[in-house]
């Protein structure tokens, strides 16, 4: 179209303007539509999926004519599985009584009304037809003012109401005051819609969730929407059905989709349960089944079975992992009551172990029950990707050449395997595995566990690659059970669809949940190799695995693991695949990463796939889980549309797999912003204590 000149900006410039489209002949609204809900927009995109994200509450205009109550509940359930608040529906009389069935199908929760018939004719001016109509009209407007005074007042009652019941996880309640209280309205994708309270009666805000839900979420808005239909599809088909000796479509696809995709080349078998906690459960249970079976020491249990001669069974695990809070995970995690330093040589980096598992007054008289190994941790300082070595492996004319890289895809190459650091590894990770075995008290090491690559809430800590991959080595030759918590690692959180990919081996038992299902429905599996099911097999059902739940491969679970799994693996979908390998684009930009690591207020950085994750330089007794440091720099971060939630004095950011990377740049942009103004802030609060 022509562009027509509207007059001179600022600086001199020309403001111009174009019309895109414009309708040859300006008609009353009773003669235009729009289509319905589901018609395309502008852009392509249906219009139902085009206005959620600004959550407005909606008045449907249904249809009065013959069939018209079939097209009103569609429109009506198509909204609704969108999470859109419909607050009336209007109808146009035809005659029909439209207006009966479907009160009766909304069981009278949404009112619905009826306007007199609109004149054919494109002449009349409407304006008797507005004067019959004048009462439905008023009565539209009360009920969308009365629905939003009413959800208005909800939300402004929230936080008082849920400081009065809720017991949050994770959270010392004296330092959530009201007004810190995030009130979320609802999600969009990766987006809260929060509510910010104000006398005037408050707004509605977006947030990026960077915190992913407690690393739950990946889904885009389209994937979303897919996920809630294929829901709503699947409970109105399965309901919930039992597993035992039974096969339905959705938990039939959904183990091949784990054995083809994450347990591809090792794994034979799933096991389903309903949280990540469980799925460590029953993998330890499965791998000291498989120890006893290997090691033949079924067969040398005394028959007293009295306390002092039975076996004891203990994991292998490392320092700073976290399995889970039920208590046969928390065996597998190092318990201690004081704060364990572990002093590492390089740069004088210092880093604390057991700090998240540190029971202190949660549980007494409770320990883990294993040998507990402290691993070399990687991490970006100074703008190099540096190895922190545990002291008691230190042998430093043996290692110092091998532990400074100059980019991350140096410190996962297999070529690091004939390094004078692996011989080192090998030799520390043999000596303590001999004293882990079997002693006269019949205690042995019947597993390992780690969390490959990233230990997640023990700070986001960067394991070195190679000495998990020799320690794997080991434990195989020795006949220990190898155990993957891949809980958080799973399903391209760390760009890869499993971390066993970085790792460059495999294990015998692994465990996944969270973003299997995209965060939207709780669901865990175990995969384990033909070995390990093998050992569970007999002619007794006592000698079966003998542990279930009654939600065991839910049907609604299982249908939204399958659409997630084949979302993120797709490049249709996910946009951020690289095809030809299998990994996701980098999403933080690499730059901007090693400028923030030059930072004085930054102890280490570490990136990989979706995660982003900063340490931060503080003093000795501000560090740690319990530190509250961070907080006025999180606070800030969440004013400027970034949700987190630190690990004390680490604080992260976390995407989706179909994340868009220039979004990943605006929110570390922001984030290098305000760590500017927290290491001023620090630097002014020293400098008064100085003087």
């Amino acid at each position: 179209m022509p562009q027509r000149k509207v007059g001179e900006g600022l600086g001199g410039l020309e403001l111009v303007c174009k019309t895109m489209y414009a309708w040859k002949e300006a008609i009353s609204p009773h003669l235009a539509t729009a289509g319905g809900v589901a018609s395309p927009g502008a852009s392509g995109s249906l219009q139902c999926d085009l206005y959620r994200p600004f959550r407005l509450p909606s008045v449907l205009v249904g249809d009065g004519r013959l069939g018209g109550i079939s097209g009103t509940i569609s429109a009506y359930e198509s909204l609704m599985i969108r999470g859109y608040d419909v607050v009336a529906i209007v109808l146009e009389d035809h005659g029909l009584e439209n207006e009966v069935p479907l009160r009766s199908y909304l069981r009278n929760k949404v009112p619905v009304l009826v306007l007199p018939s609109i004149p054919k004719d494109p002449l009349d001016n409407l304006m008797e037809w507005f004067d019959e109509s004048q009462s439905v009209f008023v009565s539209l407007k009360d009920i969308m003012l009365s629905s939003h005074q009413k959800r208005m007042e909800r939300l402004n009652e929230m936080p008082k109401k849920a400081q009065e019941i809720f017991w949050w996880p994770f959270t010392q309640h004296k330092f959530v005051p009201e007004e810190k209280v995030t009130v979320i309205d609802s999600r969009c994708g990766e987006n809260f819609a929060v509510h910010k309270a104000a006398k005037d009666g408050g707004s509605i805000t977006q947030m990026f969730d960077a915190c992913a839900s407690w690393w739950t979420q990946g889904p885009n808005a389209a994937l979303q929407v897919k996920l809630a239909r294929d829901i709503g599809y699947t409970a109105a088909r399965y309901g919930h059905v039992m597993f035992p000796e039974n096969v339905y479509e959705p938990a039939l696809e959904c183990a091949e989709l784990l054995l083809e995709g994450v347990g591809k080349g090792w794994a034979s078998r799933a096991y389903f349960s309903d949280n990540g906690s469980t799925a460590i459960e029953i993998a330890l249970k499965m791998a000291f089944r498989k120890f006893l079976v290997d090691n033949e020491l079924l067969l040398n249990i005394p028959q007293d079975n009295t306390l002092e001669n039975s076996i004891e069974l203990k994991v292998v695990a490392l320092r700073g992992s976290y399995h889970g809070d039920t208590l046969g995970a928390m065996d597998a995690q190092a318990h201690h009551h004081t704060l364990k330093e572990i002093y590492l040589i390089v740069d004088n980096i210092k880093a604390e172990r057991d700090v998240f598992n540190n029971l202190h007054l949660k549980t007494f008289r409770y320990t883990g029950r294993g040998f507990f190994l402290d691993p070399p941790l990687v991490s970006m300082c100074d703008g190099v990707w540096k190895i922190a070595v545990p002291r008691e492996m230190h042998d430093e004319d043996a290692i110092l050449e091998d532990i400074s890289f100059d980019s991350r895809d140096q410190v996962f190459s297999k070529s690091r395997d004939d390094s004078s650091l692996a011989s080192v590894y090998r030799t520390h990770i043999s000596h303590e595995l001999l004293l882990s075995s079997g002693s006269r008290n019949f205690s042995y090491a019947g597993a390992l566990i780690i969390e490959p690559v990233i230990q997640g809430a023990g700070g986001m800590l960067m394991v070195d690659p190679l000495f998990q991959r020799l320690l794997v080595g080991e434990c195989k030759k020795r006949k220990i059970p190898v155990i993957f918590d891949e809980v958080l690692t799973g399903y391209w959180r760390l760009g890869v669809e499993s971390a066993a990919e970085l790792l460059s081996c495999q294990p015998d038992i692994a465990c996944y949940a969270k973003l299997m299902t995209g965060g939207m429905i709780p669901l865990a599996a175990t995969l384990a190799t033909n070995d390990v099911f093998e050992s569970f097999v007999g002619d007794s059902k006592l000698k079966a695995l003998l542990h279930g739940h009654s939600y065991s491969a839910h049907a609604l679970g299982c249908a939204t693991a399958c659409n997630s799994i084949k979302w993120f693996k797709d490049p249709q979908t996910n946009p951020n695949l690289v095809p030809e390998q299998d990994i996701l684009t980098e999403l933080w930009d690499t730059e901007l990463v090693r400028k923030i690591s030059f930072h004085p207020a930054v102890q280490r950085v570490v990136s990989l796939g979706t995660i982003f994750a900063v340490e931060l330089e503080v003093q000795d007794d501000e560090a740690g889980y319990a530190s509250l440091c961070a907080t006025s720099l999180l606070q800030k971060l969440r004013e400027d549309g970034i949700y987190m939630r630190p690990l004390g004095n680490v604080i992260y950011m976390m995407c989706g797999p179909c994340t868009s990377p220039q979004v990943c740049l605006q929110m570390l942009e922001t984030f290098y912003t305000r760590l500017e103004e927290f290491g001023n802030e620090k630097i002014h609060e020293a400098r008064e204590i100085q003087s």
